[in-house]
């Protein structure tokens, strides 16, 4: 795209759906791609991931196929030379892959834990922040648990770890990263993370509380809370707001942390969570609901 001229150039094929803009990584003249196949086989319903190097000329000049057959794809990573990529079925592999050789991609290591990271996250050289879901094992069956966030140690590249990890509500938390990326905060200098967090109840999938959590990270102690915000009140008796109050977004000035929710901007002092410098309120428009409709 050229002085307003578009000009078509080349086109490259490879097996497979991607997941999402982190499934594709330009690096240096190449383009790297992981996939997940899926397919209809004997014994029904089947799927494989790949990864694969193109050249400039969309040319497969690498690959590496079949990894972790009958799971899919629920994450990627491209870091410089590695790509760190989680599959799941019942279990979370989170895959080290080596593809400083384009020719020849090779898994380094590979670190089988409960849950699955939906979102990752890059901390340092040696770290990676996953932010996805536990898993429960249930006579014989795999749920989902709470909403998990973990802090995982490639130093290693050929035995991964999890060096530490947080578990937050029942079955049924959720986050907006999980959609949109662009809701997780990671400030490394200040080691703190912030995201959204749909909490539920465990035991009953009943909403309890909306907003943002505040929590310290450091490699050699973990997560700690520093502090949680809210827009919305939780009343037992009501149904819980789960749209207008969902705090979406959140950044900070100086030593102030902005939250905000379709209904409100909140600033509260990055010091003490609990100081609360002022609060904004939106010209936010209710849904009206009208009842069943009659036939």
């Amino acid at each position: 795209l050229q002085e307003g001229i578009v000009k078509y150039e080349d086109k490259g094929e490879v097996k497979g759906n991607l997941l999402n803009q982190f499934s594709l990584d330009e690096h240096e003249t190449y383009l790297r791609v992981a996939t997940t196949l899926d397919f209809w086989g004997f014994q029904g319903s089947q799927s494989y991931n790949n990864v694969y190097v193109l050249n400039d000329d969309l040319q497969v000049v690498g690959k590496l196929e079949n990894l972790a057959q009958t799971e899919r794809i629920y994450s990627t990573r491209f870091i410089d030379d590695r790509l760190y990529m989680v599959t799941f079925r019942q279990i979370d592999p989170l895959f080290v892959i080596d593809l400083s050789d384009v020719e020849e991609p090779k898994v380094l290591g590979q670190l089988k834990i409960p849950g699955f990271s939906n979102y990752l996250h890059p901390y340092d050289e040696n770290h990676i922040i996953g932010l996805g879901q536990d898993t429960v094992d249930e006579q014989g069956r795999t749920t989902t648990g709470g909403l998990k966030i973990a802090l995982f140690d490639v130093t290693d590249v050929n035995n991964p770890k999890e060096e530490a990890k947080m578990i937050i509500g029942g079955q049924g938390t959720s986050s907006e990263v999980f959609s949109d990326h662009k809701a997780f905060l990671l400030d490394k200098e200040r080691n703190f993370v912030i995201f959204p967090v749909s909490e539920v109840k465990e035991g009953n999938w009943e909403h309890v509380w909306q907003g943002v959590y505040v929590l310290r990270i450091r490699p050699d102690i973990g997560f700690t809370v520093q502090g949680k915000i809210t827009h919305g009140t939780y009343d037992p008796n009501k149904p819980y707001d789960t749209y207008s109050t969902q705090v979406r977004r959140a950044l900070y000035i100086g030593d102030v942390l902005y939250t905000l929710s379709p209904k409100k901007i909140k600033m509260n002092d990055l010091r003490d969570l609990q100081i609360e410098h002022k609060t904004i309120t939106l010209p936010y428009k209710e849904d009206v609901y009208y009842g069943p409709i009659a036939y």
